[in-house]
């Protein structure tokens, strides 16, 4: 069962940024996943010579560890000022 989130949905609301990012995280983890598992899987099944494989599961992996860092310790979810008009 998806989240329920009690009130209106909001990038300006802190708890709603956080929930989404980390939302967000977790597809790209799954995406990351499936994608190198099958290509992994492929690549031992027919014997081929992917060269590249273990650098774009290495490369995906950086990629995915640095999107980790940002929402765990760069992302500010501060409660943002109002913008004057």
């Amino acid at each position: 069962m998806p989240p329920r989130w009690p009130r209106k949905p909001d990038r300006k609301d802190p708890e709603f940024r956080k929930l989404d990012d980390r939302m967000n995280f977790a597809v790209h983890v799954a995406v990351a996943a499936v994608t190198n598992s099958g290509l992994w899987f492929v690549h031992n099944l027919k014997a081929t010579s992917w060269e590249w494989l273990p650098w774009l599961t290495a490369s995906w992996l950086v990629v995915v560890l640095g999107h980790l860092i940002y929402i765990a310790a760069i992302a500010n979810y501060s409660q943002t000022p109002p913008k004057s008009t």
